[in-house]
């Protein structure tokens, strides 16, 4: 239910029109009462003083003539009867009276009235307003001509005349006058408010009212192809109001074909991402269930890629797999879906495709891809490529067990001696079988409670304190503690890790909670627990609950996880950025896209790929990597952290680069406990 305050514009303008006439009215209506009691009083005034001269005059022209009192006071009373309408007195001053005595009953009357004897002894007209009538007293000042008859000095005050006459048709003709003038007064003002509350609809409420209803519209279809027309105003304010808001529409629909284009494609290469391509497989095993039709699986590893990286950097291993992708949309079929499932991997879904012509289509592709020339700045050179086939029905009636199968297939060619295809026998289904195994190990030690967390110093470089933690999943063998490489890749093909993640998070936090509050912790989550949005948006509320400050972890991103649900993230950062979690860009610099992650991704930390940390003290090139990427965090105000500190000389080069923190076995191996030492 809307509240009545709640008013359209329209509405609004004509409440403010009806009030700016109204006090208009009232204002007018004011004064014009105030103007006409003015205007009466002063020509009642006048009138009332040009009646008392002429009442002196006549009554000075009796007494020069030698008349009586008796005989003035016939001329009194004949003024009265010319006058029926008016009083007229006349009174005595103190010079008359001493000369002539008083007349009878006047000496009650000036005590009794105020106004007549102020005028008496101060020598001033006095003038009192009725609703109706105006009294007036004119005193009679004595002049040097009056001495011949008065013994009195000149400026005595010889008498009043006292004035009582209705001002009722002098009201009337005046109220006449002021009221018609107040009737066309009001119709020109009423006709001026009509005339402004259109304008300003059609000059302002118009425009807005547009604004509003295409704003209702992209909210309702989301359809930021919309658009205001910008010269439909005569107003300059409103055409750049109306150019600004399409602009903003344009920056936003640009914005969101990004985050749609990110969502389901590789930023690199432009090929579907690892989350894409999981959908399209999910459909792929239904369709085929429903309708009986067979499917192939190819799974590719460039050889040696790193070896592409070490030598010349990483920026030519980008542009190496750009190239690559482009081959393998040349020679592959329209109808193969194609996707970098992250670094040098790549998969490829071939529909109706039976086991034996996906695996000739695969070795032809591998040869085309051994002959073709990849041109780099640095020169050109061949790429290699190890390929595992795998099929539906034949390895596996589900996406779990195919995508462990296509895994095998590949880790096979591999072994037999890479640039080679290699698919999966019979025989060779107990790799698949071993995988789901060492699943059954990781499941198992969930269940047990023996997933631990350990944590590795992150350390001020200046002063070689500990900073802050990363926490580091650990499985308990016995007496054997299991490194998060001998477990975790299984555990993320079987759909484990974020069960780890979540029994890892949880007993870091009850450990930290003996740390000092400044201590951060750096917890580096798998992609499908930073899917599950649900319990990523409750992270706050657990911190909370342990006692501990969301300000105290930071949870570190990279391309594996960002990339196969860009837009999601985003969105997730915003929300627990708002909480006071802080995030650090994981392996930065390990890729081109890590690059495009710092423009997208808003936040605090940058953690420096080891590989150029590691060499930092031999090899001149790493330093500069290095130096850059520091230089640029620090132009977006971030922190820097890096990786791989193994000795003394890297990390007196990082202390000298200015690189905020780092992290390795130099400055502090995982431990399961952190003792007061470790945090002093």
């Amino acid at each position: 239910m809307h509240s009545f305050r709640v008013l359209t514009i329209g509405q609004f303008m004509l409440v403010v029109s009806g009030l700016a006439m109204a006090l208009a009215i009232s204002t007018v209506l004011l004064l014009s009462g105030i103007i006409e009691r003015k205007a009466v009083e002063d020509l009642a005034r006048e009138d009332a003083r040009q009646t008392s001269e002429l009442i002196f005059q006549s009554l000075y022209s009796a007494m020069r003539k030698g008349w009586d009192k008796a005989e003035i006071a016939e001329i009194i009373q004949r003024l009265n009867e010319t006058r029926p309408d008016a009083t007229i007195r006349v009174f005595r001053g103190a010079p008359v009276i001493r000369q002539y005595g008083e007349i009878p009953g006047e000496a009650t009357a000036r005590m009794q009235d105020p106004m007549l004897r102020a005028a008496l002894s101060s020598g001033e007209e006095q003038m009192q307003t009725e609703r109706d009538s105006l009294r007036y007293l004119y005193p009679l000042r004595v002049k040097a001509e009056c001495q011949q008859c008065h013994d009195a000095q000149v400026g005595d005050i010889n008498g009043a005349v006292d004035i009582t006459f209705p001002v009722t048709n002098l009201k009337v003709s005046l109220g006449f006058v002021i009221q018609s003038v107040i009737v066309y007064f009001m119709v020109v003002i009423g006709a001026m408010c009509i005339a402004l509350y259109f304008k300003l609809r059609y000059f302002v409420a118009f425009p807005i009212a547009e604004f509003v209803k295409i704003i209702d519209e992209i909210i309702r279809n989301t359809d930021l192809s919309r658009r205001v027309d910008a010269q439909g105003s005569h107003l300059r304010e409103v055409r750049k109001l109306s150019e600004h808001f399409n602009r903003l529409l344009s920056t936003l629909q640009d914005y969101q074909d990004r985050l749609q284009t990110y969502s389901e494609r590789d930023p690199l290469t432009g090929l579907y991402n690892r989350r894409k391509f999981d959908e399209f497989l999910n459909l792929e095993v239904e369709r085929s269930r429903r309708h009986n039709r067979h499917f192939s699986l190819l799974l590719l590893d460039v050889d040696n890629f790193k070896t592409i990286n070490d030598s010349y950097g990483h920026p030519v291993g980008d542009l190496a797999l750009k190239e690559l992708a482009a081959v393998l949309n040349r020679r592959l079929r329209r109808t193969d879906l194609i996707a970098r499932l992250g670094g040098d991997e790549f998969a490829v879904l071939l529909s109706d495709t039976p086991a034996e012509a996906a695996r000739v289509l695969a070795e032809s592709l591998r040869e085309d891809l051994t002959r073709s020339t990849i041109h780099l700045p640095v020169g050109n050179t061949r790429l290699h490529a190890s390929m595992g086939v795998v099929s539906f029905p034949e390895n596996g009636q589900d996406v779990e067990r195919l995508t462990i199968a296509m895994d095998v297939a590949m880790y096979k060619a591999k072994r037999l001696g890479k640039n080679r295809v290699a698919t999966l026998d019979a025989t060779e289904e107990d790799l698949v079988q071993d995988a789901f195994r060492q699943g059954r190990k990781v499941q198992r030690a969930l269940d047990e409670d023996r997933v631990l967390p350990y944590f590795q110093p992150i350390c001020c470089m200046k002063g070689r304190q500990p900073f802050g933690y990363e926490v580091l999943a650990r499985i308990r063998e016995g007496d054997v503690i299991l490194s998060a490489g001998q477990f975790i890749e299984t555990a993320e093909e079987l759909g484990l890790a974020q069960e780890i993640d979540k029994a890892v998070f949880l007993k870091a936090l009850e450990k930290a909670a003996m740390f000092p509050p400044e201590t951060r912790l750096f917890f580096n989550l798998s992609a499908r627990t930073i899917g599950d949005t649900r319990w990523m948006l409750g992270l706050p509320a657990l911190i909370r609950a342990q006692g501990l400050s969301p300000a105290q972890i930071v949870l570190e991103i990279t391309e594996r996880e960002a990339l196969p649900q860009f837009d999601t993230v985003i969105q997730l950062m915003e929300g627990l950025r708002s909480e006071g979690i802080a995030f650090a860009l994981d392996d930065f610099g390990s890729g081109f896209s890590s690059f495009l992650y710092l423009k997208y991704l808003t936040v605090d930390y940058v953690k420096i790929e080891g590989s150029f940390v590691r060499h930092l003290a031999t090899d001149p090139r790493d330093r500069i990597m290095v130096e850059h990427i520091h230089a640029m965090a620090r132009e977006f105000g971030l922190k820097t952290v890096a990786e791989f500190v193994e000795d003394e000389a890297s990390a007196e080069i990082i202390r000298e680069i200015g690189v905020d923190f780092g992290q390795g076995y130099h400055l502090g191996h995982p431990v399961p406990e952190v003792t007061p030492a470790h945090t002093a």
